[in-house]
């Protein structure tokens, strides 16, 4: 269909409205490659947290071993739990002052846990999936709006009836692509917004792990595995005494 001059618009309604499954078809087309580029950020991402935590606790005495079949998120849990064993048990004092030592490791690298990049995206994509139905109904307003253009519109009634009828029923498609494109879509986000949901609560439990270790692992130890910090037993001597009334 050529373009339309600039000066009419019932033509130009027609030629948009007869764009819109195309342009349905082609925008869900960029849609999943976008949760493809999604997906792959994720395994980057959760394959750097979880080489990351495997580096930092490599020498431990009491590591978790998982199969190579075993989920990423689970090595990341497994290894946050070997920390915290570490960080809450002060007679490992060995491994405590490994973990010291190699803080640095999760200090330079710090980027995969920027996640406000990667959230940012997932919601676009999420959201826009709502989009398509609206895409949809717009392409078959624009042909009944065409159809309602037509010069003699007032007094030509079955005509412009039989105008509206006809392009209606060219333009149902739009609606049909953008419903199924969201059908589709939907089904696709609904495969990965579990494993998105996850990454973004494992960059929260190391950045509590993190927190916590530098904390904890910055005290020094006593000899006999307790704390040298004694301000409890310290505050609890502490008794306060009331002077006693001496007998006149």
């Amino acid at each position: 269909m050529s373009v339309p001059e600039l000066t009419e618009l019932g033509p130009w309604l027609k030629y948009l409205s007869s764009l819109t499954a195309t342009i349905i078809v082609a925008a869900a087309v960029l849609h999943l490659f976008c949760f493809f580029l999604l997906s792959l950020w994720y395994r980057r991402d959760l394959s750097a947290i979880a080489g990351c935590l495997d580096d930092f606790t490599r020498g431990l005495k009491h590591r978790s071993v998982l199969g190579r079949s075993a989920p990423l998120t689970n090595q990341i849990d497994a290894f946050v739990e070997d920390i915290n064993d570490v960080v809450n048990d002060p007679t490992r004092v060995e491994d405590r002052t490994a973990c010291l030592q190699r803080m640095h490791i999760l200090d330079e690298r710090r980027s995969y846990l920027d996640s406000l990049s990667f959230e940012t995206a997932g919601n676009v994509a999420r959201t826009m999936i709502e989009a398509y139905p609206l895409a949809g109904v717009l392409g078959t307003i624009l042909a009944i709006g065409s159809a309602l253009q037509r010069s003699d519109a007032a007094t030509n009634a079955a005509a412009t009836m039989s105008d509206i009828v006809t392009r209606f029923g060219d333009a149902i498609w739009s609606t049909f692509c953008g419903l199924f494109a969201a059908i589709m879509l939907m089904f696709v986000n609904s495969l990965l917004e579990t494993r998105f949901e996850r990454l973004t609560q494992s960059r929260l439990h190391v950045r509590d792990m993190v927190a916590k270790a530098k904390r904890e692992l910055a005290l020094p130890s006593a000899p006999n595995g307790t704390d040298s910090v004694t301000s409890e037993s310290t505050s609890s001597a502490a008794v306060s005494m009331t002077p006693v009334e001496q007998p006149s």
